[in-house]
């Protein structure tokens, strides 16, 4: 009986071995566990390094461009039938000639991989119309993609691809721990005449008030990004992805040297509810803000305290229901100051619906505290699912 035990214990501290080694070194030889909305990502865990010489981003560019690809989208659109064709008259005498067909518009952008499995990050604006999309990768594979769910609140999309083989996948970075003045290559389709690598360096961070999406906190860039980018990896000089490219300051359609990306963890946290549940779940308490001003700020006799003018309560919402005015100058919401308009959507959308937070406000000269049961931020009306 000990023999036959021992036997077992040793077969099995084998076959873990073996998955240990399988896992870390080809994790696409496993089966995926994508059905319950768990996806393989590669992450990178260094916190701090110096950055190679310009020279050296050749290294940076071989190991992501494998993961962008080039996306093609087509729509159907419907033209306006002629009025007299169903008129049998006019039909005798021209025929059929007039009869109008559905006309196809294309457009291309780009794409990343961020999982073995086969799901692609890209921007919402590159397939939110798409009744078709074909993806090309770089080692000159197509696949037809289906949509998986997007994000028009930060211009995010997931769409998918199943191709026999192996499939390569991007290495997160850390985004948090860029600065300006870091070197960036840019990846994409710019134009449709191929994939591209451009170089610059991190010109801003975390830009917001843009105008081009509701939660922004945009990473600037001068690395040249132009029309057929949108989608497309902003990466780090060794080759992991900072940023998913999203956008150009252009007034001719061109490159000025002034690009935006979404920072790596807002599409990552993005991308896994998209893939788990369709869709993004954010807090929402129903109050409409506006950023303090110095004059406001002394109208109010507010000194030096930070927070934003509540101008909009709907009603019934749940900050009508906590007791929240207009007028009301909101400073903390669970704890975390308020500092500006985008701190405030940033907070409350991180609330989970359903938790009692408390809020901390001024009210003609006095603070008062509130706890607001957070809701369900309405889901918006182009949402691609």
């Amino acid at each position: 009986m000990r023999k036959h035990w021992l036997l077992f214990t040793q077969t099995v501290t084998i076959a873990l071995a073996m998955l240990f080694i399988v896992q870390t070194l080809k994790p696409e030889l496993l089966p995926t566990a994508a059905r319950s909305g768990v996806v393989t990502l590669y992450e990178n865990q260094t916190q701090s390094e110096a950055q190679p010489s310009t020279a050296g981003l050749s290294a940076a560019a071989k190991k992501a461009m494998p993961t962008v690809v080039n996306i093609f989208t087509s729509t159907i659109v419907e033209t306006h039938p002629n009025p007299f064709l169903n008129d049998p008259r006019f039909r005798f005498f021209f025929g059929d000639q007039f009869d109008s067909e559905p006309q196809s518009s294309s457009s291309l952008g780009s794409g990343v991989i961020v999982s073995v499995d086969g799901y692609i990050l890209t921007n919402h604006h590159v397939v939110e119309t798409a009744d078709q999309i074909e993806v090309a990768l770089a080692d000159g594979r197509t696949a037809k993609a289906h949509v998986i769910g997007s994000d028009p609140e930060t211009d995010l999309a997931v769409i998918k691809i199943d191709l026999p083989g192996s499939i390569p996948a991007i290495t997160f970075g850390n985004p948090e721990l860029s600065q300006v003045g870091d070197l960036v290559l840019a990846i994409g389709n710019p134009f449709g005449v191929g994939q591209t690598v451009t170089m610059g360096i991190i010109s801003a961070l975390k830009r917001d008030h843009l105008g081009l999406s509701t939660f922004e906190s945009f990473i600037q860039t001068d690395a040249a990004i132009n029309p057929g980018n949108s989608g497309g990896a902003l990466v780090d000089s060794r080759g992991n992805l900072i940023g998913i490219n999203s956008a150009i300051y252009s007034p001719n359609g061109g490159s000025l040297g002034i690009g935006f990306a979404i920072p790596a963890s807002v599409a990552k946290k993005t991308m896994e509810q998209i893939i788990q549940t369709g869709s993004v779940t954010r807090g929402w308490i129903g109050a409409g803000v506006q950023e303090l001003t110095p004059e406001l700020s002394e109208s109010f006799k507010l000194g030096d305290l930070k927070g934003v003018l509540i101008t909009e309560v709907i009603r019934n919402s749940p900050a009508a229901q906590a007791g929240v005015k207009t007028g009301d100058i909101l400073t903390e919401v669970d704890g975390k100051p308020i500092l500006g308009w985008s701190t405030m959507l940033d907070t409350v959308a991180n609330l989970p619906p359903g938790k009692i937070a408390t809020i901390k406000l001024m009210r003609n000269g006095k603070l008062k505290t509130l706890a607001v049961e957070i809701g369900k931020r309405p889901i918006p009306q182009n949402q691609v699912k």
